[in-house]
C-alpha cells in the first residue's frame, strides 16, 4: 500500500514569514519570556521568578532568543557581576505580537467571571492603548476576508 510521503521543511528555511516568526518566538516559554522583556524584566532571576520555569529550559531559551537577535546580553548596571537580556530593536518590533496576544487573551481566555490580571497602558497619559487595528489609508477597516495571500511565484489563494 503505498502512502504519501511529507517532506518538511524546516520552518527556518520556509518561504513563509508566519513559519520564520514561529521557528524564533513560537515556544510557549519564549513568548512569556518576551513578555516578561517588554515588562521591564532583564536577569535570569526574575524571569525564572516570573515564569517558575526550569533553569535549564530558560537558559536554553534566553540563548536562543540572543542568537536571533531578538535579546542583547549586556553587563547589569552598577559593577553587579550579572548580566541582563534587554530587546534589540528586533525584539522591540515585536511589540504588537505580544499586544495582540494580550488582546486576544483577554477577549477569549477568560470567564466572564474572570478580569485579567493586568494590562498595558501609555505611559506618557495612563490611558489605555487603543485596539490593535488594520486599515486602509481612508480609514476603513481591513478584515480577513478582505485579504488574500499572493505568493512570490505568482500563486494566489482563491
Amino acid at each position: 500500500m503505498g502512502g504519501v510521503v511529507v517532506v518538511s521543511t524546516p520552518l527556518g528555511r520556509s518561504t513563509c514569514p508566519v513559519a520564520r516568526t514561529v521557528n524564533v518566538v513560537g515556544d510557549k516559554w519564549t513568548l512569556m519570556i518576551l513578555r516578561d522583556a517588554f515588562e521591564g524584566l532583564t536577569r535570569f532571576t526574575q524571569f525564572q521568578r516570573s515564569l517558575g520555569v526550569a533553569k535549564n529550559i530558560l537558559s536554553g531559551r534566553l540563548h536562543q532568543l540572543v542568537e536571533a537577535g531578538v535579546l542583547s546580553v549586556r553587563p547589569a548596571a552598577g559593577g553587579s557581576a550579572y548580566n541582563e537580556y534587554v530587546l534589540t530593536p528586533k525584539g522591540e518590533s515585536l511589540f504588537h505580537l505580544v499586544v495582540a496576544l494580550r488582546e486576544w487573551g483577554t477577549d477569549n481566555g477568560f470567564d466572564d467571571a474572570e478580569a485579567p490580571r493586568s494590562t498595558y497602558v501609555d505611559s506618557r497619559t495612563g490611558g489605555p492603548l487603543p485596539r490593535l487595528r488594520y486599515e486602509t489609508a481612508d480609514g476603513d477597516e481591513i478584515r480577513p476576508e478582505h485579504t488574500r495571500p499572493v505568493r512570490p511565484d505568482g500563486w494566489t489563494s482563491p
